[in-house]
């Protein structure tokens, strides 16, 4: 049952951003806007399924990239956007703020391994997505920041060594705050 109604959102996600960008002009502007009415959209439809635990941001991440690629946009450049509107639909609706974040994170990292993106770019992408979102709703940044962090690096060792190596080395060179983050980590 709950993996229909996660495929339903993957697939619903994916057919309105298709459908409400195609033929846009500026895709990348639009792009926040639409992701979070869809997330807004998405999750008044499918409460049932938060209140059952069943991370329904992720898979808003997941139907919008999905949406994003088809429509032949650079989809390592709309994952800051994707993960942006995401973040504020997804807490305009009652989620926390961390589980928007290390849902929407974790879910970009996978999708990118799933599509055949470059993972690396992907994690710095969402990161900078995750921190964007909160700033844009007033929250915690620094809490984000390493909420964002982890969850890359976490959904990163899903992958593999090579991948956690990758993804630490970008988000430690292009993330603000990620380096003291990862020092932390290695204690």
């Amino acid at each position: 049952m709950a993996f229909n109604m996660i495929s339903k959102v993957v697939y619903g996600v994916k057919g309105g951003v298709t459908g409400t960008l195609k033929g846009s002009a500026d895709i990348g502007s639009a792009l926040i806007k639409v992701v979070k009415d869809i997330t807004v959209s998405t999750i008044g439809e499918t409460g049932d399924l938060i209140e059952a635990g069943i991370n329904v941001p992720a898979s808003i991440i997941n139907g919008a990239i999905k949406g994003v690629s088809e429509l032949g946009v650079t989809v390592i450049k709309s994952v800051k956007g994707i993960v942006t509107g995401a973040i504020q639909g997804s807490t305009e609706s009652g989620i926390t703020e961390e589980d928007a974040v290390k849902g929407t994170v974790a879910q970009a990292v996978l999708s990118a391994k799933e599509l055949g993106l470059n993972v690396t770019d992907v994690a710095v992408e969402a990161v900078n997505g995750a921190v964007d979102g909160v700033k844009r709703i007033g929250g915690d940044t620094l809490l984000a920041t390493r909420n964002s962090v982890l969850a890359a690096i976490d959904s990163a060792s899903e992958i593999g060594d090579e991948a956690v190596n990758s993804v630490k080395t970008a988000l430690h060179e292009s993330v603000d705050g990620a380096k003291n983050i990862l020092d932390e980590i290695k204690k």
